[in-house]
């Protein structure tokens, strides 16, 4: 994924949910993107406000036709205590992601620094991808901090819509 240019062809993803689904980007057929946001864990309190707040502007990227996947490489168990413990029961949440995917997609991989850390886990990450899996732009964190802020992406897929604005950094 490092190499992966805006326009190109985004890698496999299909991960396990806390729904108990199977969710594959081939299948999510948004109106305008495909929007994945990689969080560190159940152990992030960065992570615990970052999907409270996207839990709650759920709707908001809905309206802009934007399907909304969350991802961490926590179990499914973790998972779903994540779901109920931060209350963010309108997110897609998957789970079980591997390092070894993370790191297809250009993902940073850190390793536990507290006890209270996975061993190894990712960090964070957002991609928005068209409905033709192309790579439209990608935000990635080597720290839990610095991430994209939602009401500025908001603002942004709704320019984006309006304009037609092409993905940039492909040359």
């Amino acid at each position: 994924m490092k190499n992966l240019k805006p326009g190109q062809r985004v890698p496999e993803l299909i991960v396990n949910t806390t729904e108990g689904l199977k969710w594959n980007i081939k299948d999510s057929d948004p109106g305008t993107f495909t929007m994945i946001v990689f969080y560190r864990g159940i152990h992030c309190p960065i992570c615990k406000k970052y999907l409270e707040e996207l839990n709650e502007k759920i709707s908001d990227f809905r309206d802009r036709g934007v399907n909304v996947i969350c991802i961490s490489s926590n179990s499914q168990v973790l998972a779903e205590k994540t779901v109920d413990e931060w209350e963010i029961d309108k997110l897609h949440i998957g789970c079980d992601f591997s390092v070894e995917d993370g790191r297809k997609w250009g993902l940073f991989v850190s390793e536990a620094i507290k006890e209270s850390e996975p061993q190894v886990f990712l960090e964070p990450a957002l991609f928005l991808v068209r409905p033709d899996n192309t790579l439209y732009s990608a935000s990635i964190q080597s720290m839990p901090f610095a991430r994209p802020k939602f009401d500025e992406l908001l603002k942004t897929i709704s320019f984006i819509i309006k304009d037609d604005y092409p993905a940039r950094g492909e040359a």
